[in-house]
């Protein structure tokens, strides 16, 4: 334990010192607070407060946003650590290679979270303060900083996989970055495209639902959308939340950073400084 922690210091004094961490926290507060003043149009369309739309609004950014930042901090995690020479100290010390990648693990997902709370945190107080503020849209909002949190744990290990793998930390920048484009955009248009070609098929009633929430973006999606009925109605998909069990998406999305963190620390065994 304690040489998990030392690790975790470690990481989070290096991110204060290359100011990822601010960085990071403006980053989510200028988009949410931009989302949320230009999602407050429907309104009184749709008869719901103005935090429910803002709660659906950063739905959609916090998909794009978080798997993005969450390999920003952890692509050169490994490969970085290569290529600057300091992964071989790093190694000698008395810790496993599972304690190291834990203790990073943990460091990166605080940053991360910190970040999401302040952001969202601070364009929904705004919301309910403009717009009033129900007790499902307090909820809603404390579900979206949650599961934000728990996408940016799927990506941060997807991100430690592929630092562990690349040659260095240019091919790992590479490579997240078509990870991030293959799940949160070309995976989608996939799904869509095959969905038009099936005119409302077997695919489109029974394997798209799943093959839906077998991506951790969309399962976070879905899960913020079907658990509040004015979320659902606000981002336009109560049919495609409504075509699954409750359990399915909180499922894929709670068993995603457990098998992305096993792959990263197989990976991680495999890597010779």
């Amino acid at each position: 334990m304690t040489r998990f922690l030392a690790v975790t210091r470690a990481e989070l004094a290096i991110l204060k010192r290359n100011r990822w961490l601010f960085m990071a926290t403006l980053i989510m507060v200028l988009f949410a607070l931009a989302l949320t003043f230009a999602g407050s149009a429907p309104t009184g369309t749709l008869g719901v407060d103005m935090l429910t739309v803002s709660v659906a609004s950063m739905t959609t950014l916090s998909v794009y946003l978080a798997p993005l930042l969450a390999l920003m901090i952890s692509f050169d995690a490994v490969a970085g650590d290569m290529d600057r020479g300091s992964l071989a100290l790093l190694l000698s010390y008395p810790a496993g290679r599972g304690e190291i990648l834990l203790g990073k693990f943990t460091a990166h997902l605080a940053a991360l979270g910190f970040a999401m709370v302040i952001g969202f945190g601070t364009a929904g107080a705004v919301a309910a303060w403009f717009g009033g503020a129900g007790a499902d849209s307090l909820l809603a909002l404390l579900r979206l900083i949650l599961t934000s949190i728990l996408l940016g744990a799927v990506f941060l290990a997807l991100g430690y996989f592929l630092s562990s793998l690349a040659s260095g930390a240019t091919a790992a920048a590479g490579m997240s970055a078509g990870l991030w484009l293959v799940f949160v955009v070309l995976y989608d248009l996939g799904l869509l495209g095959a969905v038009v070609m099936d005119q409302g098929g077997y695919f489109t009633k029974t394997i798209f639902p799943w093959a839906m929430v077998a991506n951790p973006a969309d399962a976070f999606r879905v899960w913020n959308i079907a658990a509040t009925e004015g979320v659902a109605m606000a981002s336009g998909m109560t049919g495609a939340a409504q075509a699954l069990p409750s359990w399915a998406a909180p499922a894929s999305l709670l068993l995603w950073p457990v098998l992305a963190f096993a792959f990263a620390r197989l990976a991680f065994r495999r890597v010779e400084p």
